[in-house]
């Protein structure tokens, strides 16, 4: 069958590069793609959000399978418009994808159905806004309502910054229509892991769990971005966690989705604040994480079309088990210079051969464009993933740095401390 991926980004390379391994995919097209993308298919230059061109396009092709990348793709409504023309999506509808698209929502229903997170309030007005903070003591959590490309969560240490913070979003518009709300939560003190779940609107089955870094630099300094890096297995994530998290948070979730005349079909990444007392829900994306895909996809023996395909048709539980490699890998994102706020691109990437012949080294592309001439440069924020397994997480972080060291590339930077929470333990 010919599968169909939206998106360009590491995420949706790690996705295209697993899929293309399996026998039941004849073809493989993204949309619009990168330079990685395209060595394993066809790539189409149709943007990620443009829902009727892309369904259009998918019932010409016969696409069996459209796998959505980006929650942009999810909030514009793909998944509704492929179902009108017939072509099965794995990915939620525009309704469902509103628990990423909107925090206000997403915390109203949490509430709805008793699933654990910090206590909130919601405001469209800076001056109410600042007003509920009063006497609270910080750190304030402070969060545009909308989707911000994972940089719209501010976690302001003094009064001042929550201030600066609640202007910045509401008045300022620093990103736009998705910050004409905000949500100020209580700061949950503990440690933070990624987990993700396959659904297919009543079934859903546990993957594995992955812990990301977010701020920009070493130390976890600096802004926040999408993501810097990676590893899996998150040694906070036990068996205990995970049963308590599909207990408490997945499988409510997925009741209270249909309930509400919204079933839930696709990737559920619950974004957790692990607590001494039970796993609490920080956020839920309707995607699967990036860079923590591309750690899970260099983890995954199984073969991910057959399941994706019975999740979007709602035969989950007659999928077969998805088996993993136990060894560790890791994701180390190598950036652009000035990348959250202002990235530069243009400059030109070498050594990617290099880098690939490290042992047990994938690089993934996110943010590159190939110009005619076969020159590779960043076109974005967030431009490369280095992946590597391991017998050990030790070993597969020196990997990445290994072939990370074989990149030549002024232009960039990373971080040099990624997985150093599970390395301390």
């Amino acid at each position: 069958m010919k599968i169909l991926i939206v998106g360009s980004g590491g995420r949706e390379h790690a996705l295209g590069w697993k899929l293309a391994q399996s026998p039941l995919v004849s073809e493989l097209i993204s949309a619009p793609g990168n330079p990685g993308l395209a060595e394993l298919g066809r790539t189409v230059a149709i943007k990620a959000d443009d829902a009727r061109e892309l369904a259009g396009f998918a019932m010409r092709e016969q696409v069996g399978l459209v796998v959505i990348g980006p929650e942009v793709a999810a909030a514009a409504g793909l998944a509704d418009s492929l179902a009108q023309v017939g072509v099965p999506c794995f990915g939620p509808s525009q309704a469902a994808a509103e628990l990423e698209s909107s925090k206000a929502f997403m915390k109203d229903f949490c509430g709805r159905h008793g699933i654990p997170t910090a206590g909130y309030k919601v405001f469209d007005d800076a001056i109410r806004a600042k007003a509920y903070l009063g006497d609270r003591e910080p750190p304030f959590v402070i969060k545009a309502d909308g989707l911000a490309g994972g940089k719209g969560v501010v976690i302001a240490e003094t009064r001042r910054d929550a201030d600066a913070a609640i202007d910045e979003i509401l008045f300022l518009r620093k990103f736009g229509t998705a910050g004409q709300r905000i949500v100020i939560e209580d700061f949950l003190p503990g440690e933070e892991a990624s987990f993700f779940a396959l659904c297919d609107g009543d079934t859903a089955i546990p993957l594995i769990a992955a812990q990301d870094h977010k701020r920009a630099y070493d130390g976890d300094k600096g802004p926040n971005t999408g993501g810097m890096g990676a590893y899996s297995p998150a040694p906070v994530f036990t068996d205990k966690v995970r049963d308590q998290t599909m207990e408490r948070i997945i499988l409510p979730t997925l009741r209270g989705m249909k309930e509400e005349g919204r079933p839930f079909i696709g990737v559920l990444f619950a974004g957790l604040m692990i607590t001494p007392d039970e796993p609490k829900l920080i956020e839920f994306n309707v995607r699967f994480g990036d860079p923590e895909c591309q750690t899970l996809m260099r983890r995954l023996r199984s073969d991910l079309a057959p399941v994706l395909l019975a999740a979007a048709k709602g035969e989950l539980a007659l999928a077969p088990a998805l088996e993993w490699d136990e060894r560790p890998a890791v994701t180390v994102v190598y950036a652009a210079q000035g990348y959250p706020d202002d990235p530069l691109t243009g400059s030109v990437i070498r050594g990617l051969g290099e880098a690939n012949a490290v042992q047990d080294v994938v690089v993934f592309h996110a943010g590159t464009r190939q110009d005619e001439d076969g020159t590779l440069r960043a076109a974005g924020g967030r431009v490369l993933n280095v992946t590597a397994t391991g017998e050990t997480l030790k070993d597969a972080v020196a990997k990445a740095y290994a072939a990370v060291n074989q990149i030549d590339w002024p232009g960039g930077f990373c971080r040099r401390d990624i997985a150093w929470r599970a390395l301390a333990k």
